[in-house]
């Protein structure tokens, strides 16, 4: 009579991947927010850090070239505030334009609605990435 083997209640569902150490963590996703898909990069995910990088680098190109408005960093105004951290979550590709002047923004152009959404999107997707990155750092995901 063979024996079935019992399962271990106490292990748990295995991590998809080993987590890094904490080190690692930090410096994937600091590294993920000020360029994008940097992040994938350092934890070899290099597909992920290609096409990340090339689609909030094109939003944001977008976003600047068609007229849209790179907010400052202003926080008087709840609504101008939101505006301003969505916007900033794409890292160096918001701050550098935004000290070279770049992204005055056109009011009364009839893109600089779709322009700002383009903005928008990029800071807020480059977020979402960073969180992507802390999860595959901690074998939470592949």
């Amino acid at each position: 009579m063979e024996t079935q083997p019992v399962p271990d209640e106490m292990s748990g569902p295995q991590p998809a991947n080993p987590p890094v150490g904490n080190l690692l963590t930090t410096a994937a996703c600091v590294a993920g927010y000020f360029i994008p898909g940097l992040g994938h990069a350092v934890l070899r995910k290099w597909d992920r850090a290609v096409v990340f990088f090339g689609s909030i680098t094109i939003m944001l190109a977008l976003g600047i070239k068609l007229q849209g408005k790179l907010f400052n960093p202003e926080f008087g105004d709840f609504f101008a505030t939101l505006k301003f951290v969505a916007q900033a979550g794409s890292g160096l590709l918001y701050w550098i334009p935004w000290m070279q002047g770049s992204g005055a923004g056109d009011p009364t152009a009839y893109t600089y609605d779709y322009a700002n959404v383009f903005i928008y999107v990029a800071g807020l997707l480059n977020m979402l990435v960073v969180v992507d990155v802390f999860d595959i750092a901690l074998g939470r995901k592949r």
